[in-house]
């Protein structure tokens, strides 16, 4: 089994379970209590809705104050650099008001070098405000909804504490200028995105808020110790939250780092399932309840029962960051790969876009975002609305997903290979086989334990994987 499915004893156990977390939108609904109490016995109930099941790939969108300096030293991806070295040379560029608070740190030295050491970082709000008067929310929701992504994620509120939306909510520490856009940002994007036909979600830093606290964090033990334990701090936040679902009923409330705990998050997560049937909640609240788990810059090489999703940037940073070049970001060949085994394994990704200030696109992560909806165009077919098989692999090179009665396996060929193998499954006299982007049934044989497909007309570029559809799904051999 190659260590991604259960063993052959445990199948019968395993589809069961799986099916019982792959409901269809009207058996999640079905199964769904009338109304949700502010306890967890009662919210513990939630089931995922199928729409999330199916979506597989959504859009997160870093975008705020750090994207006018735009600016982190380029050290690595998040889990390859050392955890206490990680903050003083922090890849993130969301990151950069703390990074700019460590006195000699590189964030700090170009902060001093560029803007001078008397610049306070909310200085940079007019300058975003004033970028963003360019911004078209629809060209966005357009590119997102071609690249194929069926959700998008919007920070309305990163560690900094500015605010992407107009919220009457005051903030004891800073006035409203310097920490709200001018635009409703957050309104607007959610407009465009489900004009489109896409779900819209919101990420709150509700365990961070920068202007509440003033160390900065250096070491992995920092990070948790930062969260504001005040009761002013609480209100403050479970206030944005409940602001932003009366405001936008948000598809998905994406959590960060923890959450006070004197926050009302029982009675926020019942409101919230009682405002929008069909919502989730990530695993980021701090508490044992979720619908989904969110691995950063990580992945889960087995299938998982509960729901997951992947999150990374294109680069190493979520934030644009004018400091990174091509050696930094993900190879296109190498994204759709990793789409295809995050898709396998019963996760879906959370591809993030960095925009510049004024709401441009670099170059670069427009390449990716193409690519991977080129490949999409011709391979989504067994992507979207797919549910793991009872396995997710055969060989490091083929990855599995399933629907309806075709199995659908995604293999990649080797240089210059007029055919592709996939080992563990058996055709039948009546299997049919089809190479996803072409129109009519493809040649194939068996031999021996594997299946040889043809992939001469394969409109995959080189190095891509093929998508191969087998109807009907074989049984899998050992």
């Amino acid at each position: 089994m190659n260590g991604t499915g259960p063993k052959a004893t445990d199948r019968r156990t395993f589809l069961i379970q799986l099916a019982a977390a792959s409901l269809t939108p009207f058996e999640a609904v079905r199964g769904r209590q009338s109304r949700f109490e502010p306890d967890w016995s009662s919210i513990g109930q939630h089931k995922v809705p199928g729409w999330y099941q199916d979506a597989k790939l959504g859009i997160f969108i870093h975008w705020g104050l750090y994207s006018v300096p735009a600016w982190a030293t380029p050290s690595g991806e998040l889990g390859k650099v050392e955890r206490d070295k990680w903050f003083t040379n922090n890849a993130y560029a969301e990151w950069y008001l703390n990074t700019l608070r460590i006195k000699g740190s590189p964030g700090y030295e170009h902060h001093v070098a560029t803007y001078g050491k008397d610049f306070d970082y909310y200085q940079f709000a007019p300058m975003f405000n004033g970028s963003t008067r360019a911004w078209d929310p629809h060209k966005w929701a357009d590119l997102f909804k071609r690249t194929g992504a069926r959700y998008v994620v919007l920070t309305s509120k990163h560690h900094d504490g500015f605010r992407l939306w107009p919220s009457a909510v005051e903030n004891p520490h800073r006035k409203s200028s310097e920490i709200t856009a001018t635009r409703d940002l957050a309104g607007e994007l959610t407009t465009a995105v489900r004009g489109a036909g896409m779900k819209m979600g919101l990420y709150y830093s509700g365990g961070l808020d920068w202007t509440f606290t003033e160390a900065p964090i250096v070491t992995g033990q920092d990070l948790l110790q930062r969260v504001p334990q005040t009761e002013e701090y609480a209100s403050y936040a479970d206030a944005h939250w409940n602001e932003l679902i009366d405001r936008y009923q948000p598809a998905v409330m994406w959590n960060d780092i923890s959450y006070p705990k004197l926050g009302k998050i029982p009675q926020i997560f019942a409101k919230y399932y009682n405002s929008v049937p069909g919502g989730v909640i990530n695993d980021r609240f701090g508490v044992s309840f979720s619908d989904f788990t969110t691995p950063e810059y990580a992945k889960y090489d087995k299938i998982t029962v509960k729901k997951w999703e992947a999150c990374r940037g294109l680069g190493y940073s979520f934030g644009y960051n004018q400091a990174e070049g091509p050696e930094q970001v993900i190879a296109p060949d190498k994204l759709v790969w990793l789409f295809v085994d995050i898709v396998s394994n019963n996760g879906n990704l959370l591809l993030n876009v960095g925009p510049k200030s004024d709401g441009s696109i670099s170059e670069i992560q427009m390449d990716r975002l193409n690519k991977l909806g080129a490949w999409l165009s011709s391979n989504g077919e067994g992507i979207f609305d797919s549910r793991p098989w009872v396995k997710a692999s055969s060989s490091p090179a083929v990855r599995f997903t399933r629907k309806g009665n075709s199995l659908y396996a995604f293999a990649l060929p080797k240089s210059g290979a007029d055919s592709i193998s996939i080992p563990g499954v058996h055709s039948t006299a009546g299997t049919s086989v089809r190479v996803l982007g072409t129109s009519e049934d493809g040649e194939f044989k068996q031999r021996d334990k594997e299946l040889v497909v043809s992939i001469k007309h394969a409109p995959a570029p080189n190095g891509y994987p093929v998508g191969v559809k087998i109807t009907p799904a074989p049984e899998p051999s050992a």
